[in-house]
């Protein structure tokens, strides 16, 4: 099992590690709901080291991106951050990325479980581009931080200006020779950054961040994959694996603002009929009667019959409903659609919902 730069921090803390994607991670430390709530009032922390961070360069490096990507990349400008997809030629999803363009190369960074399937399937499609693919993974340390508070509190802690960084900007440069990259980006629905630096110096530059806010009485908390997870979630924010897979096409998820169907990439003719047909199934937000929490797999169910299928289910801290994810029949996904959802033989009321769940400053 894979372990990140941070191990030694977590097991101090008392964050109680589990395997996730083959990485040793920390689930929690005090409790989700504590981590969740103190994300959405002052700001926490995560370890995403083991999300896969690998470098594109070359003549063709521009090109074999748009290629591989549904979004434009080409458009972006240097310091510029895209959301996007990758698909296979059927169009279902093999990862959703976040594609950093620099001067002279392209950061992508993707989910840990799809690393190794990534590298494969790049090394297929590289024929006839001239580009070198360089995997960072285990050379670099990431972190997320993330809450209403992390703007003003790391004005005052890191070593270079951040307050001229837009959404979905970055900046690289060094430090002490030690090279960095941070981006005004997260998965949690709040401000923030996520941040790259060399593995040699996590450790060391972790304990210090958060040793320092404390010191300064704006504390930055480190939070786990289970608030993670619940804030994603309550901002509407699909999870590979759950909302996306191969199985799901980009348009079906609800992500077609990530796609550009007027460019040529890997999938485009398969994306262009789901759009021209319509999608067999439409992505939405549902809330739920009760106190029971609706788990993937379980199935939605109108006038007794199955009509979906959840995706992800929980309690949310902030809204202090049940909520979830879930495909259904594309006439069943207005706004205000009264479904059922079946929770293990019991039958419980849902409603659907606009998505997100929650917004920022709402």
């Amino acid at each position: 099992m894979h372990q990140t730069p941070l191990i030694g921090f977590h097991r101090e803390r008392g964050g109680r590690l589990v395997d996730f994607a083959g990485w040793e991670m920390p689930v929690v430390y005090s409790s989700i709901v504590e981590e969740h709530n103190f994300t959405r009032e002052h700001g926490t922390v995560f370890d995403v080291s083991h999300m896969g961070r690998v470098v594109f360069r070359g003549p063709d490096a521009e090109r074999f991106m748009e290629w591989l990507n549904t979004r434009n990349i080409g458009s972006a400008k240097p310091g510029m951050c895209r959301y996007s997809h990758m698909c296979r030629e059927d169009g279902g999803v093999l990862d959703d990325v976040i594609v950093s363009k620099a001067e002279d190369h392209f950061l992508v960074v993707c989910n840990a479980s799809n690393r190794e399937k990534l590298l494969a399937w790049w090394e297929q499609q590289r024929a006839g581009y001239d580009v070198e693919i360089e995997d960072r993974t285990f050379e670099t340390a990431m972190v997320a931080i993330q809450g209403p508070e992390i703007m003003e509190t790391l004005d005052n802690l890191l070593p270079m200006p951040i307050d001229d960084v837009k959404r979905y900007r970055f900046k690289e440069g060094s430090y002490f020779g030690q090279q960095y990259y941070v981006a005004r980006s997260g998965y949690t629905g709040e401000d923030g950054f996520e941040i790259i630096l060399p593995s040699t110096i996590a450790a060391m530059a972790f304990k210090m961040l958060i040793d320092e806010s404390e010191k300064k009485g704006r504390p930055i908390r480190p939070a786990g994959l289970g608030a993670r997870d619940t804030l994603r979630l309550e901002a509407g924010m699909p999870l590979y694996g759950h909302e996306l897979s191969e199985e799901w096409d980009s348009i079906t998820a609800g992500q077609g603002w990530a796609v550009d169907l007027t460019k040529e990439f890997c999938g485009v003719e398969a994306l262009r009929k789901v759009e021209a047909n319509g999608p067999a199934k439409t992505l939405v937000g549902l809330e739920l009667e009760g106190k029971r929490i609706a788990r993937q797999g379980a199935a939605v169910v109108h006038n007794n019959e199955p009509v979906g299928e959840i995706t992800s289910g929980t309690q949310s801290p902030t809204l202090g409903k049940n909520i979830a994810m879930a495909y259904v029949s594309p006439p069943l996904s207005e706004v205000g659609t009264q479904l059922e959802v079946d929770i293990r033989g019991n039958r419980v009321g849902a409603q659907v919902v606009v998505l997100p769940f929650y917004k920022r400053g709402s």
